[in-house]
């Protein structure tokens, strides 16, 4: 039985080669992630084959943001595909907006609320509100689940905070931003090691890299397995 706490980014090229992954994996893994960065490599079918003929779960991961009749009406195409979670940008109008459109499914919605590849000058350079970033993590994911979101994506450094939030009471956190002792950072900023995330509150952690780029990804999936089993 495999442990639904790691979700396995497939930050690979296209479909094909991320069901070799997935089938290299096996059964170890049991909860995949696919990005938009896959959506025309046959994202949504490698989606489908995996939740409908491998038993497995999906995390689709589309960071939506269009204006809120928009957003339902893709949210509602997307959900009859019987999908797990749903990323949107945490904006309120955005997250009701797509749990309208998850209505009478059992698709969470995940909100974002700022990507863990940024710090604060990033958030200088496109005008967002000064203030510290860690506090505008938290102001952003209580708003959006004031909107009615099923979780929060937020980087593990933010994980115990939000877990805290009144708001957060049986909600998900889902980290990304998530490296194993030792993995290079990448394009992460607000980092924690897999232990460290489950320990602060995250429900599930989300790993690419350092397992798809491994060479034997199965044993670098198992290893964070065994590091997040002691938690």
């Amino acid at each position: 039985m495999s442990d639904d706490r790691l979700i396995v980014a497939l930050d690979v090229p296209h479909a094909v080669a991320g069901m070799e992954l997935a089938q290299t994996l096996g059964d170890a893994v049991g909860f995949y992630k696919i990005g938009l960065g896959m959506l025309t490599g046959g994202g949504l079918a490698l989606a489908n084959e995996l939740k409908q003929e491998h038993g497995k779960r999906i995390f689709l991961d589309m960071k939506l943001f269009d204006i809120g009749a928009t957003v339902e009406a893709a949210v509602r195409g997307l959900a009859q595909f019987d999908l797990d979670f749903l990323t949107v940008h945490g904006d309120p109008h955005v997250v009701a907006a797509a749990k309208q459109g998850a209505a009478g499914t059992d698709m969470k919605i995940l909100a974002v609320t700022i990507l863990t590849s940024l710090d604060r000058a990033d958030l200088d350079a496109a005008l967002i509100q000064s203030g510290d970033l860690k506090d505008l993590v938290l102001t952003r994911a209580g708003r959006a689940l004031d909107a009615g979101a099923d979780g929060i994506i937020a980087s593990p450094q933010e994980a115990a905070a939000i877990r805290a939030l009144p708001e957060a009471m049986g909600k998900l956190i889902v980290t990304p931003g998530v490296r194993p002792q030792g993995a290079a950072l990448g394009d992460q900023k607000r980092v924690a090691t897999p232990g460290q995330a489950i320990a602060d509150g995250a429900d599930h952690i989300v790993v690419g890299r350092p397992i798809w780029q491994a060479k034997d990804p199965a044993a670098a999936a198992r290893e964070v397995l065994r590091e997040i089993s002691e938690h």
